[in-house]
């Protein structure tokens, strides 16, 4: 009985290492015929879970490559353009400083509120003035992004078009004297609006100007935010 035993696990043993053997030819064939395998210089016993992860990579790689080719992207350049507000710290430095510069005009206005206890209507309407201008600024900078030759932008009706309704906006801000509840409500929705161009729409600005744009934009909107609540909150400055 034992010796019927032994015989069966004789017969299996030899089995398998026929099989192996040949799984093993097999593989060895049909990777020599593969471009990006190459066979280690010292023999060694085939596994196929060590083969398997080898050449995963490889083939990661060459999809990759593929990707590339099909969508004709440069990743360097699409890195470049990509939003990140850690691309502000690459802003040239008269950007960066001309453009928190230009937050005093709205900052000033709720700070002195806050200091005095006191709402000044005329403060307001200067901060919402101020906050038009901008605004029309801004479409104005996409127009000119668009005109020179080169320019990733083109001189289309998406570009120039979109870029005039700011400057719409900020004449209607204007246009509201008597109320600067709604004038300033007018200039906030034309920063939104600018911002959301100059993000996702029209997307061919530097990486930098975005990041310096995002939080310029609000800033500027929590300030006006800000002296339409301390309208409601302080009483208000009468005229002498």
């Amino acid at each position: 009985m034992l010796k019927f035993a032994s015989r069966g696990i004789t017969t299996k043993v030899t089995v398998w290492r026929y099989l192996q053997k040949q799984t093993f030819r097999s593989h060895k064939l049909s990777t020599n015929s593969h471009v990006f395998f190459h066979l280690p210089s010292s023999p060694h016993r085939w596994n196929p879970k060590s083969s398997f992860l080898s050449t995963r990579p490889i083939t990661w790689r060459f999809s990759c490559l593929c990707h590339e080719r099909a969508t004709g992207e440069n990743p360097q350049e699409h890195e470049k353009n990509s939003f990140s507000l850690k691309a502000l710290f690459q802003s040239p430095k008269p950007a960066l400083y001309l453009g928190f510069s230009g937050l005093i005009p709205f900052m000033s206005a709720p700070v002195l509120m806050v200091a005095t206890s006191t709402f000044y209507p005329e403060v307001a309407y200067a901060q919402m003035v101020y906050g038009a201008s901008i605004v029309s600024f801004l479409g104005g900078a996409r127009w000119g992004f668009a005109l020179p030759e080169g320019s990733p932008a083109q001189p289309d009706w998406k570009n120039l078009g979109n870029s005039v309704v700011p400057s719409l906006l900020a004449w209607m801000a204007l246009l509201c004297r008597d109320n600067i509840a709604e004038g300033a409500l007018v200039v906030i929705m034309g920063l939104g609006l600018s911002l959301h161009y100059d993000l996702t729409l029209l997307p061919e600005y530097p990486a930098w100007f975005k990041a310096l744009r995002t939080i310029l934009t609000l800033v500027a909107t929590f300030s006006l935010v800000a002296t339409l609540a301390l309208k409601n909150i302080y009483s208000e400055k009468v005229k002498q």
